[in-house]
């Protein structure tokens, strides 16, 4: 199941799977569509369109060039199990989803601000896996175009959400990794 993941990630996973059984639903899931690229220029990744229809959004996300972390986190989420948050699009409503949280462990959402082109403020939001001295490892979509892991620093305004579970994965925990595990500061829209 992570084998498509770089391999410190593929690792860490792996081997805590087989140590404490299976990893979050979300986790799960986001590693299924890890790897999927928006299409480039005016052309659309029917796939990424199927998303916004699987999760009721199909007359709301019309391209692939409209911010679509938070669509990617709400297919994740949907598949998953999890109630999606209203306007799952704007990711700064990812802010309403489950628990809060301060410290971040496997399978939380981190959701952040960003400026956009214009200086308006956004967000992003993505799935923590682990983390290191100064970010945090994140796997989510519209990163540098494509659902990949990247790192966001732990100086950024942030907010951490936990899935609401009956009985949380053992999995659930802190993971560290290397800053050199994945790139930093990739463009998030």
């Amino acid at each position: 199941m992570t084998n498509n993941l770089p391999r410190p990630y593929a690792v860490a996973l792996g081997q805590l799977a087989a140590l404490r059984g299976p990893l979050p639903l979300m986790v799960v899931e986001a590693i299924k569509i890890y790897g999927v690229v928006e299409a480039p220029g005016k052309a659309n990744n029917q796939l990424i369109l199927s998303w916004a229809k699987e999760v009721g959004l199909r007359d709301t996300y019309s391209n692939d060039a409209i911010p679509w972390c938070g669509l990617a986190l709400a297919v994740v989420a949907k598949r998953a199990g999890k109630a999606v948050p209203t306007n799952p699009l704007w990711a700064l409503n990812w802010r309403n989803f489950g628990v809060p949280v301060d410290k971040p462990q496997l399978g939380d959402v981190l959701i952040k601000t960003r400026k956009t082109a214009s200086g308006a403020v956004a967000g992003h939001v993505a799935i923590v896996l682990g983390e290191d001295a100064t970010h945090y490892h994140v796997i989510g979509g519209n990163q540098s175009d494509a659902v990949t892991i990247t790192r966001i620093s732990k100086k950024d305004k942030l907010w951490f959400r936990r899935p609401e579970y009956r009985v949380a994965p053992a999995t659930v925990r802190t993971l560290t990794f290397k800053s050199t595990d994945a790139k930093a500061g990739a463009s998030e829209a």
